[in-house]
C-alpha cells in the first residue's frame, strides 16, 4: 500500500512510520506539509495518490491554546478538512488521530463512542471540529479517539515523570483527573491492523482500564520516588481538563480486532524496554 503519514515528526507518527515500513510510506512533518494550507494538501495527495492518509499532525499543547486558539483551529480542525477533502478527491481512505479531551469528564464512568461530546478548553473544542469536519466529508474516513500517549519519541508524561524521579525529591501529581494511559507502539499497531479491516467511522482506541494522573504517575516510579496527590486548581494550569475521560470501545471488537491490552501491561513493557 502507498501510504502518506502527516506529523511524522512527531510521537506518533514517528512510530508508525517504522510499523509501516514494509509498506510505501511517504512521511511528512510540518515543515514538509502544513496541513492548514489547502493548497499544499490537494498538490501532494493528488501527486502521490495513495491509499490511505494518516493524520498523526496536531497542535498538541492544550496550555497553548489557550492563548493560541486561531492556531489550534487551523492545526486540528482546518487540516483534517484539507486532508478529507484531498483523500476524497482521490478516493483514498482517511485515519484520523482525535483526542479523550472532546469530553467533559462529568459523566463519572467511561465514555464510549455514542457518548456526546462537550470540550472543555480551546484544544478540545478544536479537536471535536476537527473530528465533525472529518465525519461529515466526503471521504471514506476512521476518527480514532486516544488518550495519554506516550512513547520513545518525543515529549510524554511518562517520559517527564521518569526525569523528574531522576532528582530523588518527591512529585506532586494531579490526583482528581482520571483518563486512559496509552502506549504509543500498542496503538500504532492497532492502526496498522485496522488498515487490513473495511472499517469506517469513529472509534476509541486505548490500552484497557483506567487510572488517574497520581496513580499512573506511582506506577511509573515504581516506588523510587514519593509521589504526592494534588488537586487540579493546585496544579494551576491554563486549560481546564475533564475530571474523567476514560475511554472504551463499543465498536472494535465489532470489527474483529482485539482489544487493547490492559494500560499496566504496556507500561511495564515500556518501562522494561520490551516496547
Amino acid at each position: 500500500m502507498r501510504i502518506i503519514v502527516a506529523g511524522a515528526g512527531g510521537q506518533l507518527g514517528r512510530e508508525l512510520v517504522e510499523i509501516l515500513s514494509a509498506d510505501d510510506v511517504h512521511a511528512f512533518d510540518h515543515r514538509a506539509l502544513d496541513i492548514a494550507d489547502e493548497a499544499s494538501v490537494l498538490s501532494t495527495i493528488g501527486q502521490l495518490r495513495p491509499n490511505w492518509i494518516i493524520n498523526a499532525a496536531a497542535f498538541n499543547d492544550v496550555d497553548g491554546a489557550e492563548a493560541a486558539e486561531r492556531a489550534a483551529f487551523r492545526a486540528n480542525a482546518e487540516g483534517p478538512a484539507n486532508l478529507a477533502r484531498a483523500a476524497a478527491s482521490i478516493d483514498a481512505a482517511l485515519i484520523h488521530v482525535s483526542t479523550d479531551y472532546v469530553f467533559d469528564g462529568r459523566k463519572g464512568s467511561a465514555y464510549t463512542e455514542d457518548d456526546v461530546p462537550n470540550p472543555l478548553s480551546v484544544y478540545g473544542r478544536s479537536k471535536y471540529e476537527g473530528e465533525r469536519r472529518v465525519l461529515e466529508s466526503k471521504a471514506r474516513v476512521c476518527v480514532l479517539r486516544t488518550a495519554w500517549l506516550y512513547g520513545r519519541h518525543g515529549k510524554n508524561f511518562v517520559k517527564a515523570i521518569r526525569a523528574a524521579a531522576g532528582e530523588g525529591r518527591p512529585l506532586k501529581v494531579v490526583a482528581d483527573q482520571v483518563g486512559s494511559p496509552t502506549a504509543v507502539a500498542d496503538f500504532a499497531q492497532a492502526i496498522a491492523r485496522l488498515m487490513q479491516t473495511p472499517a469506517r467511522g469513529l472509534f476509541h482506541v486505548v490500552n484497557a482500564g483506567a487510572c488517574s494522573r497520581e496513580e499512573f504517575a506511582r506506577a511509573i516510579v515504581r516506588g523510587a520516588v514519593q509521589v504526592l496527590p494534588i488537586t487540579s486548581a493546585q496544579a494551576g494550569r491554563a486549560a481546564p481538563r475533564p475530571e474523567n475521560s476514560s475511554l472504551i470501545s463499543a465498536r472494535w471488537s465489532a470489527l474483529g480486532l482485539r482489544p487493547l491490552r490492559p494500560w499496566q501491561a504496556a507500561l511495564d513493557a515500556f518501562l522494561d524496554g520490551e516496547t
